[in-house]
This record gives structure tokens, sequence and C-alpha cells, in this order.
């Protein structure tokens, strides 16, 4: 709901700060006041055309801030996706600057912001209908979503079923195309399963053999060093033998002076040092097996493992996914069509569900267009639209245009006169015709939310009397459900509103001013007689804004 409205520098407002509240608004002053400024500068919050021609002769900047309840989650979300942080329970600030020169800014909450995005979000938070409108209930775009929300014509059983038949056509197409590929490569496909099976390459294969070459390739150079340092230490003249020779020759004479002892104990201790040293020596020998014949068969099958990846562009360790992929590939040619036949069954039977949903939500919303036609006609003749006619068109769409929303076209017409053709509202409705179908349409659709605020701008051009009377009392049956400002020249509907602002302009002798003001209940009855009686209030029009005023207790239900 819009709750404040603060303009600077627009056209002829200086400064202006306005409230609303709930209810009905409604917005009078004489022709040529300026509500059309006022209109113009809540547009231009909501993302309209920057025009510097709206800056006010002399000013540097015109500045337009709106102020609204806190945003739905919806809104916020939406909000957040375009960069804008909004704290919960805080209200909605939007605000317009256009410079004098040209440029124009925007902010929401104080954080900057683009025109296009306050065009984006400005449905949600207000609709604005006057006489040159294309917006909102005219755009057929929105009809289908709106008829659904009036027949509670729930999509969802349809949507489910678009998404499984479109799943479904994906694969088939995705089938159909790779066996048409693969048909082509059908040669080079069976000759490099084969290569690759015959190779049978096993993930980490390369790095194994790759290992196991380097270890032989050290053990060949090292192999005669290890020999040599074997008979250094092994054998009867080796080093081991005469340290032991040594040591029992020690063993004999040790006693005979601690020196002995002590050499003794040296050598017991190079004989246990030396035993390692061949014990692990051995063991080198072992790992380090030199197999000249072993290298060479590893050598040859490690570089036709690479030689085989460098050839499919692809990691050595791959080449097994690879065989098990171009297989499989393989293996769905040759069942050709077989498995198309199974996918094209799989789609027929997605498409029949699909089918049944579509058909039975056009059946729901065929129903609600009956509804919703008996209740805009309801509505018709209290608004001097009694030779018209109102229609719901449920129309197949076209194939292409099919969705999860289902088959249907929807749109709203109407013929303005007996035997005239139907026809889209903007094409054949006048200004006043246009904004009375708008309020039928809005009073029939009550129920189904919409913006939280609704401005309609001279929805009563050219009625009165009784037609002005419908007008105002269905206007306040929708003020019951939804904020609604109203700029008005009938007193009848003036009369219904909770809160009366005036739009007045004012002259120094040099400088031309539009101001506006809230009207007490006094100020109000002189208005509306103002209204009634012209520029010479008289005590008769006084009454008459009396009986106007007066409350009325009859309170018609909105159509169901």
């Amino acid at each position: 709901m819009l709750t404040a409205l603060s303009i600077r520098d627009v056209v002829l407002i200086e400064a202006l700060d306005l409230d609303f509240g709930a209810g009905l608004g409604v917005l009078t002053g004489e022709t040529g006041a300026g509500k059309s400024i006022l209109l113009d500068a809540l547009g231009l919050a909501l993302g309209g055309r920057g025009d510097s021609g709206l800056v006010r002769h002399g000013a540097v900047q015109a500045v337009v801030t709106a102020s609204f309840d806190p945003p739905t989650p919806a809104l916020a979300a939406m909000l957040d996706e375009n960069g804008v942080e909004v704290e919960p329970g805080e209200p909605l600030l939007v605000r317009r600057v256009v410079k004098a020169d040209g440029g124009s800014r925007a902010f929401i909450n104080n954080q900057p912001a683009s025109a296009t995005l306050l065009r984006e979000i400005a449905p949600r938070l207000v609709e604005i209908h006057g006489q040159h409108d294309d917006r909102g209930l005219l755009n057929a775009r929105g009809h289908r979503a709106l008829l659904d929300d009036f027949g509670r014509c729930d999509p969802a059983d349809t949507t489910r079923a678009w998404a499984t038949l479109r799943d479904a056509e994906a694969a088939l197409t995705a089938a159909r195309a790779e066996i048409e590929t693969a048909a082509r490569d059908r040669e080079w496909l069976e000759h490099t399963v084969a290569e690759l099976e015959k190779l049978a390459a096993e993930p980490g294969e390369e790095e194994a053999l790759a290992d196991k070459r380097r270890s032989m390739q050290r053990a060949e150079k090292v192999t005669d060093d290890l020999s040599a340092i074997e008979d250094y230490l092994d054998g009867s003249d080796g080093g081991l033998a005469k340290l032991r020779q040594a040591a029992r020759v020690l063993e004999r004479v040790a006693e005979d002076h601690p020196a002995l002892a002590d050499a003794l104990g040296a050598v017991d201790r190079a004989v246990i040092e030396g035993s390692v040293a061949e014990e692990r020596l051995r063991e080198a020998r072992f790992a380090l097996v030199y197999d000249p014949r072993a290298l060479e068969d590893d050598e040859a099958r490690l570089f036709e493992l690479r030689a085989m990846a460098r050839k499919h562009r692809v990691q050595p360790d791959d080449l097994a996914a690879l065989s098990a992929d171009l297989s499989a590939r393989l293996q769905r040619l040759e069942a050709g069509e077989g498995g198309v036949a199974t996918l094209q069954a799989t789609v027929a039977k997605a498409r029949a569900a699909y089918d049944k949903a579509a058909d039975a939500l056009t059946a729901r919303r065929l129903a609600a267009a009956k509804g919703l036609d008996r209740a805009v006609a309801g509505e018709l003749a209290p608004l001097k639209l009694g030779a018209a006619r109102f229609r719901t068109v449920v129309a197949p769409a076209a194939p292409d245009n099919w969705s999860g929303a289902g088959k249907d076209r929807v749109e709203f017409e109407i013929s303005t006169n007996p035997g005239a053709p139907f026809a889209p509202l903007t094409k054949i409705a006048s200004g006043g015709e246009l904004s009375r179908f708008i309020l039928a349409l809005k009073v029939a659709l009550a129920d189904q939310g919409g913006a939280a605020t609704i401005v309609f701008d001279e929805i009563d051009r050219g009625v009165g009397g009784a037609v002005a009377s419908a007008i105002g009392e269905r206007l306040a049956r929708l003020a019951k459900a939804t904020q609604l400002l109203v700029v008005t020249h009938s007193p009848q509907v003036a009369a219904r509103g909770a809160a009366h602002l005036l739009i007045a302009k004012s002259n120094d002798g040099t400088v031309t001013r539009t101001g506006v003001r809230q009207l007490t209940d006094t100020e109000r009855r002189e208005e509306i007689a103002r209204m009634l009686s012209g520029a010479t209030i008289t005590d008769e029009a006084r009454a008459q804004a009396d009986r106007l005023l007066e409350p009325d207790d009859i309170a018609l239900p909105l159509p169901s």
C-alpha cells in the first residue's frame, strides 16, 4: 500500500508531502488545477520516463519519493536478486531524481537502482488506470492467469505433464541424433572399439608401468656395483670372512691385555654390522632385479598406452572409460530402431497424459469464462454500458505456444453496440468506456488480488447522476479489499471517499504553484457542493452534498 508521497520541484509543485491511508482516497479540484501532475509524479517514481520538462522552472532537479508498506516475500526476493537489500518489516522507499539538464537517477531504499527495475516492480505496487492505459487488465498476456485465478483453475497437473512430455521428447531427439551420428561413424566406431578392447587398458596401469620401468632402469645401472660390493663382503676372501677370522684369533688372546678385549668387542660389532649390510644388500638386489626382456615388454606396453591416449586425446587412465563409452554407443547403434521405438512409445504416453491434463484445464477455463462473463455483465448496465457485451475468449493456441499452462489462448473482448463485432478493449472502447470496463473487470476479479494500490484517473469522465453513483458505489466496495486513489470530477464519487484531497492552483503574482491538502469534514462538504453547483455554491448544493455524504448502509456483495 502507498503510505506517503513526497514531491519536490515537479512542474508547478514546489514542495508537497502527502500521507495516504487504506480505503478509498479521492482527489478533486478545478480543471487545470494540476491533478495530472500528481499522477505524473507518482508515475515518475515508478519508473516512468525521466523527462527534464517535469523539472519546475528555475529548479536544478525534480525529486519524487514514494513510500510503501514492507514488500511481500516475493517482491523482496525479486529485489534481492537485483542487488537491492531490504530489511524485513521495513517500508519500501522508491525515489527518482530528474535533473534539469536531462539526466535521471533511481533509488530503492536509498540504494542505487535502474529505472528498468522500477518499472519491473511497479505492477506489484501500483496499478494506474487512465484513459490511455495499455497495461494491467488490458494486456492480453495476463488474461489467462486472471481467468485461472478467478475460476481457481490450477494448472499444476498440466505443468507436470508438460515437463514429463518435454523430457521424453528431449530423450527421443537425443537418441535419434546419436544414432544418426553413430551411423555415419559406424566403421570408425567398430574399429576403435575393437582396438580399445584389444588394448584392454586399466585405470592406474600407466603409472604402475612407469614406476616398474624406472625401478628396472635403476637396477640396470647399479647391478655391477652391487656385485662388486658383494664380492668385497662375501666369500672366503671377503671382508666379513676375514673379520670373523680376526675375531677368532682375538678370542684366544683377549685375556692377555685389556686393549685386546676392547679390540675383540670392536671386531664383533663390525661383524654384526657387516652382516646387517650383507642382508640389506641382498634385499636391494632382490628388489632391483633387472630383466632386460621384462623391461622391454613393459616399455612396449607403456608406449602403446600413451600412444593410444594421444590418439584419442584423453589421459591414459581414461582409456578404459572411453572404451566402455564407445562400446555402449556401438551397442545402442546396433539396437537401432528398437531403442527409438521404446522412446517413441514413452513420448506417445507422455503426450496423451499432457493432452488429458490440458483438455481438463481447458474445460475448467471454459466454465470459469462463463462465470466471469456473467459477473462482468452484471456490472455493465449500472455503469451505463448496458448495450455493451463482454466475453472471455478461450481459444486453442498454436502448438508452438503450448506450455505448462496449457493449450489455450485467453483474451477479454467487448462489443460496445448491438450487432457490433467483438474486439479487444483498447481497439473499440472510448476513454470513458474503457475506464468503466476496467472498473467492471476489477469488481468481478476483486478476490483475485493484484497490486496493493489502484489509481483510477477520471474514471467518471462524461457520466453523471445514477452512473456516477454506481461508479462510486463500486469503488467503495473495491476499497474494502485494496487501497484506491481516484481522481474525479464527480460529486457522487467524491462523497464515497474515506479521505478527500483537494488539488488547487495558486498565484502570488509572480509564481504559479499547485498544492494539495486534505479536507476537513466541513471543507469536504463545501468542495462537493462546488462540484455540484459550480463557481457559486448555493444552499441547495450544500443540502445535496449533505445527502451524498450521509452513510450508506447498503453494501452489495462483490461478484463471486
